[in-house]
């Protein structure tokens, strides 16, 4: 089967004799794949491992990982090619809902220096379910623009990147794996698709100073004679000075409170728990959170929903009329700890039942979970009508999908995608709207 493509989720896609899709790991665009693994087969569509390759792509590379398939598969194509195919992605996402971005308009994302300027077409999409594959007709084009700064022209922007392929994680799971053979336990992942266990001898996604931690703690467990099946997994997180902490998962038990840690963004300091949400790639959560202050401009009054511990609140707008809202109760807490001595307020609430708090006066900015913004909450937006949206994605489709109800009323003036997980398929997306 020749691979005609990628498809959102990361895999390649082709078509067999019958005209049943495939969905492949281990295939790149262009590629022939011989032979092959099925590890989910349904009427219209299946999904293997590619194992044999013929006419290999020229930007396939080798692994550096056994494990890449299970941690980060697309290890298997340069770093280049790896932003070009999300960019592509990133646009079929937003054609889905009918928007073609022709341009990705950012300016610097230095603050103060973003492009104030978008292009947008609206096209109708035809989309073959089966393929996950997009045809596009035209339709009508809307101009969404207005006044630019001097000089300031339209271009690809490319994702914004610090360049580091590997070695960018700054918290690990593994679970553990019991080899009768010698008798040894040691960290493991789980085939892909699969709940199967296998042990792992090396892994470069995570930083090295976990991986260190990793190796020492199984040989202690090993030195004790421990039971693999006593625990769960392993749960380790690093802050940007190599300090390690978290630990052993045991199964039945509530799980222990770790050490907590402190990183520092944008020059402000923020404690959170090993086993707490805190973002994966600090480095270039710092290109994105100076993408944010420099969008946010003058606006004095900011709302930040989904706060977190409040990074992105705390780091660009702290010294503002900033409210913060988060539901999780341990976030919270770090939240109110790290408001301390300013004089943001927090508040302990639902985003999408924290309504009272947008205001017509103020900027709000969003980074929800995969799901998106509840159809509440931008029923809210559209009804108060904020000036500014500043609208970070873990998952462009539903930030695609949001998109389309926001442009009833906004116009997107920025679009900023920022590589925070290299080597997988997933971006982060910063969309700005006015």
């Amino acid at each position: 089967m020749r691979i005609d493509g990628l498809v959102p989720g990361g895999q390649g896609i082709g078509t067999n004799s019958d005209g049943k899709k495939g969905f492949f790991w281990n295939a790149l665009p262009g590629e022939t794949v011989a032979d092959y693994q099925i590890t989910k087969n349904k009427s219209s569509y299946f999904e293997a491992i590619a194992t044999k390759i013929e006419n290999p792509s020229p930007h396939r590379i080798a692994p550096k990982d056994d494990c890449y398939l299970s941690t980060s598969p697309w290890q298997i194509m340069d770093y280049g090619y790896e932003l070009e195919q999300k960019l592509e992605l990133l646009k079929e996402q937003y054609g889905q809902f009918g928007i073609s971005l022709n341009n990705f308009f950012a300016g610097d994302t230095e603050p103060g220096k973003a492009s104030t300027s978008a292009f947008f077409s609206v096209a109708t999409v035809r989309r073959d379910e089966k393929a996950k594959m997009l045809a596009f007709s035209s339709s009508s084009e809307e101009r969404l623009s207005h006044e630019t700064e001097k000089n300031n022209t339209l271009q690809e922007k490319n994702i914004q990147t610090d360049g580091i392929e590997l070695g960018y994680r700054n918290k690990m799971e593994y679970a553990l794996y019991y080899n009768n053979e010698d008798g040894l336990i040691y960290p493991a992942c789980r085939h892909r698709g699969t709940h199967i266990k296998f042990p792992i001898t090396q892994s470069s996604l995570e930083r090295p100073e976990i991986w260190a931690k990793c190796q020492e703690i199984f040989a202690d467990l090993n030195a004790r004679g421990e039971e693999a099946r006593k625990y769960q997994t392993l749960l380790l997180r690093c802050n940007q000075e190599g300090v390690v902490s978290g630990g052993l998962l045991e199964n039945g038990k509530s799980h222990p409170v770790f050490e907590p840690l402190k990183d520092t963004l944008l020059g402000h300091e923020y404690s959170y728990s090993p086993n707490g949400f805190f973002q994966i790639n600090l480095p270039v959560y710092e290109l994105a959170l100076k993408a944010i202050a420099g969008h946010l401009g003058d606006q004095q009054k900011v709302l930040d929903l989904y706060a977190g511990v409040g990074t992105i609140g705390l780091s660009v707008a702290r010294d503002r009329d900033l409210t913060l809202v988060e539901l999780n109760g341990s976030a919270y807490q770090e939240l109110q700890h790290n408001c301390e001595g300013t004089s943001a307020k927090p508040v302990l609430s639902a985003s999408e039942e924290a309504l009272e708090y947008i205001e017509s006066d103020q900027a709000v900015i969003v980074d929800p979970p995969r799901a998106g913004l509840d159809n509440k909450l931008i029923d809210k937006l559209l009804e108060v009508h904020p000036p500014k949206i500043i609208y970070l994605s873990c998952n462009p489709a539903t930030q695609a999908r949001d998109a389309k109800k926001l442009l009833e009323k906004y116009r997107i003036t920025s679009c900023v995608p920022f590589n925070f997980f290299p080597r997988t398929p997933h971006l982060e997306n910063l969309l700005i709207f006015e």
